[in-house]
């Protein structure tokens, strides 16, 4: 995989949460990041990997008005919710 970013911040732009991303986080293992707009699917699974030290199973994409979405699922084993509490979402 070929990694356009020189630094996965550069990706990760910040987390996004609200009541619906905390249901997400509790019951379906998932978080939810505002992302660079040019940024693809590989990059964010990347990006996540890299700063959050985890495996991501899938990554899932929208863009808003309010600018690009990651909404990312992780792996069998890793805790979004320890996630959550790392970077401050509780």
């Amino acid at each position: 995989m070929e990694v356009r970013y020189k630094s996965p911040y550069d990706v990760v732009i910040h987390p996004y949460v609200t009541e619906k991303t905390m249901m997400l986080m509790d019951n379906e293992n998932k978080l939810e990041f505002i992302v660079d707009r040019r940024a693809t699917k590989a990059d964010v699974k990347w990006a996540v990997e890299q700063i959050f030290n985890v495996k991501v199973e899938k990554v899932n994409t929208k863009i808003t008005k309010r600018g690009k979405h990651a909404i990312v699922k992780l792996a069998e084993g890793y805790s979004a919710s320890e996630i959550g509490m790392r970077i401050g979402v509780f």
